[in-house]
Order: C-alpha cells, then structure tokens, then sequence
C-alpha cells in the first residue's frame, strides 16, 4: 500500500524575475479577481505590472524570494517523519507539496505522485481555515490537473482543521513563550493577525472568517485569556474594495497610543513568508514603534512545532480511516 500525501499552499517567487509572473498568475484566479474571464486576463497583467516593483521591494528584504517553499518542504519532511514513527501500518508515505501560484505548479507535482504510483493520495492544504480564495481554489487546480493527466486514484480530502488540537497547542505554546517578554514592556494587547478577504466574499458565503474566530477562541481559551486581552484583526488588503476588519495595522495604532505592549499572532499562516517576515516583522514593528508602543513581539508561525505536525499526522490517520473518496468543492 502506497500513500501520497499532498500538501497545498499558495507558492512565492524564488526569484526576482519570478515576482511579475507569479502575481500575474494570482490575479488570473478566478477565486482571487472575481470579474468575467475576457477582463480577467486584462487587468492580471496590468495589476501584475504595477504592482511588481513594490513586490519587489518586499522580496528584496528576503534575499529576492520567498522562504514558502523550503518551509513548506521541511514540513512535508517533517510529516513523513511523525507518521512513520506512529507505527501506523499505511505501507509507504510520501509527502508532495503543490503550490497554487509558483513552482511547483499541480501539474508538475500530478507527475510526480504518478510516478510514485499511490494506492490513494491525501489532500492536505496548509491553510487551517477553509476559504474559497485558498483552499476551494487549490484543490480545483488540483482537480484539473489531475484529470488533465489521467491520475485516478481515490482521493480523500481534508477540508479544513481550524481547531485541530495540534494546530491550537502549537500557537498557544508560541505565545506563551513570547508573552512574557511583551509583559516586560507594560500592559500587553494580543493581536491575533490572519490574512484578510474582500468583505464581499465572506458576505457571498465564504466561511474563512468565521473559522479563524473559531482558532482565536479555542487559543484563548487554552491560554485562559479574557475578552479584553485580545483582539481578531485582519492584514495584507489591497485595492479599493472594502475588507473584512478589523484592520491589523489599524489595531496596532490605536495599541500603540494607548501605551499598550503588542504581542502580535499570526493565526492563519502556518509557515514564514513575506506576510510575517516583511509585513509583521518588519512594516508593522515600525508603524507600532512610531505610535509610541512600549513594546512590539511577534510569535513565530507554527513551522514544524512538533504539536502542529503531530496534529497533521493525525489528520492523515482520520482521513485515511474514512476510506471514502471526497467531492472536490467547487465554487
């Protein structure tokens, strides 16, 4: 028995030269430019155009690309490693990684699970909370890619695990380790971050919102924290639409002039990239230190915590337990 477990995330430039296509491939999602197919395209590359510079810059401050995919690689590493050692009597595993945006694409990823030859394959995305923008989308590239390529082995699919017990243990454990050095500085605000969506999406059904509220409680309440130590917020919006809110940046200001230290949680990215290493990290840390905050921390993502990747594995075992084939979602 064979098992390919594929891990799914949303891929980052390598590479300077890397960065205009790459953007051009995220605003030709459907699920990301929500405007008829004709125009799609259009506005893709001109966005990408205009937009690339500044990306640019961004990528500049990590050495010209993006750490997404050796982090996302050591974590499939990493899985691999806790399911053999579970003594579980799947037969091989082997875990891929598909990314939505950057190498590797599906297609290539489909090449390489056929020539592992599975008995079945798990669907696993790195996105904890479920969104039309991420999840439903990736596993619909998946899906044309596979059937473009003939792979038809069963295939069972993880959904979304916004309050699997691995997951939450590992972010709480992070910042309880930070929390005392932001303590240090004053009165602590937690700010729990997660990426934000066009308000219209979630009000068009999209559940991603709601799931990363359900995150934030069930880590609240393995930290014993009250309504008022923490606060949801949502970064990274662009263009003219309204987001979901409230803003992140927004929340460190007004944390700031309130003279409160800032402990900051990434609770929707579980692997570093220009989100947390330049937005957070950097970006964000000046615009709290300008406001006056007597102190600005920021819990790592969750990576390879072995709680996160014990939780994995055992997502894995259910999902394989089930032995019954899931309906690829569709938008």
């Amino acid at each position: 028995m064979r098992t390919a477990i594929v891990l799914f995330n949303l891929g980052g430039p390598d590479r300077p030269e890397a960065v205009e296509p790459f953007l051009r491939n995220l605003f030709s999602d459907p699920a990301i430019l929500r405007v008829p197919g004709f125009l799609r395209s259009f506005l893709a590359r001109t966005i990408a155009r205009r937009r690339a510079p500044i990306a640019r810059a961004v990528y500049d401050k990590l050495g010209g690309g993006s750490p997404l995919l050796p982090n996302t690689q050591a974590q499939a590493r990493a899985l691999e490693a806790a399911l053999s050692d579970r003594g579980l009597d799947l037969g091989e595993v082997r875990c891929f990684v598909a990314m939505r945006y950057w190498n590797p694409f599906a297609e290539e990823t489909v090449r390489e699970v056929q020539r592992f030859a599975p008995d079945r394959i798990v669907m696993l995305p790195l996105y904890p909370q479920f969104s039309t923008t991420t999840t439903a989308s990736s596993f619909d590239d998946w899906a044309r890619a596979a059937a473009k390529a003939g792979l038809t082995v069963p295939m069972l699919t993880i959904r979304d695990y916004p309050t699997e017990p691995g997951f939450i243990a590992a972010v709480s454990r992070l910042t309880a380790e930070r929390l005392p050095e932001a303590r240090a500085a004053g009165s602590v605000k937690i700010l729990f971050s997660a990426h934000g969506l066009p308000k219209k999406i979630v009000q068009a059904g999209d559940p991603y919102a709601e799931q990363v509220g359900s995150s934030v409680r069930a880590i609240a309440e393995r930290l014993g924290l009250s309504l008022d130590d923490y606060e949801v917020c949502f970064q990274s919006r662009v263009g003219p639409l309204e987001w979901i809110g409230p803003y992140t940046d927004e929340e460190i200001v007004r944390a700031a002039e309130a003279r409160q230290s800032i402990l900051l949680v990434p609770v929707a990215f579980v692997s570093e990239h220009s989100e947390t290493l330049v937005e957070l990290d950097i970006e964000y840390r000046h615009l709290a230190e300008k406001h006056g905050a007597p102190g600005y921390v920021r819990v790592p993502t969750v990576g390879t915590a072995p709680e996160f990747i014990a939780g994995l594995a055992d997502l894995v075992r259910r999902a394989i337990g089930t032995e019954r084939p899931a309906v690829l979602p569709s938008r």
